[in-house]
């Protein structure tokens, strides 16, 4: 009797991996179910999960599987150059984020500072993008988020989108900034506005705002600096 594959379209959504990842974060996956999301399809004959377990079984697991070259890869059936090439960037990529040094962390020691870590990538964009830095307690970045895109208002940048990620991530003080696509960087109404809801706000909250910084066409405005805060 011919048994039936199991494909990953025949899964309930909430069993999927992508969606758990989505809904439980990635700690809540096993190693085949991240490797599942990697390789994204199966085969005719089995689901991408049954493809993950065999690939980790194949290789013994993740340890010997971080060494494998592309062309062991793509000798199992199943995996071909491109599923392979994921794989590999992928181990790369977790391979030098071990590897990183907490002393190569940007460290932010001036409004100048925070405006060359972000000023290529905001300077050109068509619409507002209101972005946070999470500091530690040596000022060095552990995290960048981008909050809210779309015209700055008071209403939208809600405290809690802004300091909740802080408390997340365990900050010791957070620098948000926000660019104009005009090019100038004079700070509007809401800008003043939404910077005192943030300063009153940290302080309550005990994570310290330290500047917020409008980002123009290689300028750039500190809100600190201009005494609104």
């Amino acid at each position: 009797m011919k048994t039936e594959t199991l494909m990953i379209r025949d899964f309930p959504v909430d069993q999927r991996p992508r969606e758990r990842l989505i809904n439980n974060g990635p700690e809540s996956l096993s190693n085949h179910e991240l490797l599942a999301i990697l390789l994204r399809t199966g085969t005719k004959a089995e689901s991408v999960i049954q493809l993950a377990n065999r690939l980790l079984t194949q290789f013994g697991g993740l340890m010997w599987l971080r060494d494998a070259a592309l062309e062991e890869m793509t000798n199992l059936k199943g995996i071909g150059q491109a599923k392979a090439v994921q794989i590999v960037a992928a181990v790369e990529l977790g391979r030098r984020i071990s590897n990183l040094k907490y002393d190569e962390r940007y460290v932010i020691r001036s409004p100048e500072d925070g405006a060359n870590y972000v000023m290529n990538d905001m300077r050109f964009l068509t619409q507002e993008h209101f972005v946070a830095l999470y500091l530690n307690t040596k000022n060095q970045v552990i995290h960048r988020q981008t909050i809210f895109i779309g015209s700055l208002n008071a209403s939208i940048v809600h405290p809690r989108e802004v300091f909740k990620e802080a408390i997340r991530r365990s900050a010791a003080s957070i620098i948000c900034l926000h660019n104009h696509p005009s090019g100038d960087p004079a700070p509007s109404r809401e800008d003043i506005d939404v910077t005192k809801r943030l300063v009153e706000c940290g302080k309550m909250i005990g994570i310290e705002l330290l500047d917020h910084l409008i980002i123009g066409d290689k300028k750039y405005v500190s809100m600190k600096e201009k005494g609104y805060m």
